[in-house]
């Protein structure tokens, strides 16, 4: 029996985030730091030869059964949990002109749901891939990280930006631009080993265990885009993820660390849903142990955040978050994005 399989991984959205929704982006040009980690969403599809389609999601157990068509009806997301499934099948049906295809498909992911690491857009680049893999389709980087876009975004409805899609399928440190017309171009950031090595000693991922709507906090942030005080706190942003691009591919990770406090300084202005009280009594027990800065990663409310500390100081700092109600999670950046096999028998 042929088997495909794809993984896609997550993301830490380190400056920038919130530039890349397009409100913002196609009249002020957006500007993202981003780069990948050992955490993944996975994907599985086996043929069948009964004319149906299966999806399970195995993290939460849930699945659904249709009889094989070219088309399956999808309601929006929130009502329908398989709406971001339905929808990858249905473009690529009508973009490759498919027969009903049969098959059973099942994704599972490294992070909880609503975790800030680009876990929705991930999904649909792992989706995505395990079609082009058993398919053969003809898309490269762009392409798929483009489609993913469309689909999550538009066909879906899922508000939101485009760092995630392109950080799942480019993997690696990226300095991303976005402009009008959905036009995205990606910078792949050429980092010594060594200052990895340092970065990822020096970082410190953590899980609030608070899941949060993320595309409730980007309607928001897109909703008081035409407030001065959020306006000029996006473009703050912006210009924050220029400077500390140049101190990351200059090593000098003390001053990336200010320029991360700064930046979340600046982002909690954009709306006031980004941080909360239980975001900030973490984030003051970081500093009280050792930690120089941190922020939330992804759109706010909740999710992981990470925090820089020196390594000597990082075992004192795990063990004070892991006293709160979250925990710490241990991570590497990686350098591929998303990848597909097959495999036979």
């Amino acid at each position: 029996m042929l088997k495909i399989r794809s993984k896609a991984p997550l993301r830490l959205g380190l400056c920038g985030g919130g530039t890349d929704i397009e409100a913002y982006s196609a009249k002020y040009g957006g500007l993202v730091l981003n780069s990948t980690i050992s955490l993944y969403v996975h994907c599985t599809i086996l043929e069948r030869t009964d004319s149906h389609i299966y999806f399970e999601i195995s993290d939460t157990k849930q699945s659904l059964l249709l009889p094989s068509s070219t088309h399956l009806e999808a309601l929006r997301e929130g009502v329908d949990t398989f709406a971001l499934y339905k929808q990858i099948y249905n473009k690529l049906c009508t973009m490759f002109a498919l027969p009903a295809l049969s098959f059973s498909l099942y994704t599972y992911s490294d992070v909880p749901s609503g975790s800030g690491l680009g876990g929705s857009s991930t999904l649909v680049v792992a989706i995505l891939k395990a079609f082009c893999e058993w398919l053969n389709l003809p898309l490269g980087e762009y392409d798929i990280a483009r489609l993913a876009y469309e689909i999550e975004r538009e066909d879906v409805g899922i508000v939101g930006g485009a760092q995630d899609q392109y950080a799942a399928t480019f993997g690696g440190f990226n300095f991303m631009e976005f402009y009008e017309d959905k036009k995205v171009i990606v910078n792949p950031l050429r980092i010594k080993r060594f200052i990895i090595n340092e970065l990822e000693e020096s970082m410190v991922l953590y899980f609030t265990n608070i899941t949060r709507n993320a595309s409730l906090i980007e309607e928001e942030k897109i909703n008081i885009l035409h407030r001065q005080k959020s306006l000029e706190a996006m473009h703050k942003v912006k210009q924050d993820s220029i400077t500390m691009k140049e101190h990351l591919l200059k090593g000098e990770l003390g001053e990336f660390a200010k320029v991360l406090g700064k930046s979340w300084e600046n982002k909690k202005k954009v709306a006031h849903n980004i941080s909360n009280t239980h975001i900030d009594t973490i984030y003051n027990i970081a500093l009280q142990n050792g930690a120089y800065s941190g922020k939330v990663s992804g759109a706010g409310g909740g999710g992981f955040m990470f925090f820089m500390v020196e390594p000597q100081c990082r075992k004192s700092l795990i063990n004070a978050l892991n006293a709160l109600e979250g925990y710490c999670v241990p991570f590497s950046f990686v350098k591929d994005g998303v990848l597909g096999w097959k495999l036979y028998g």
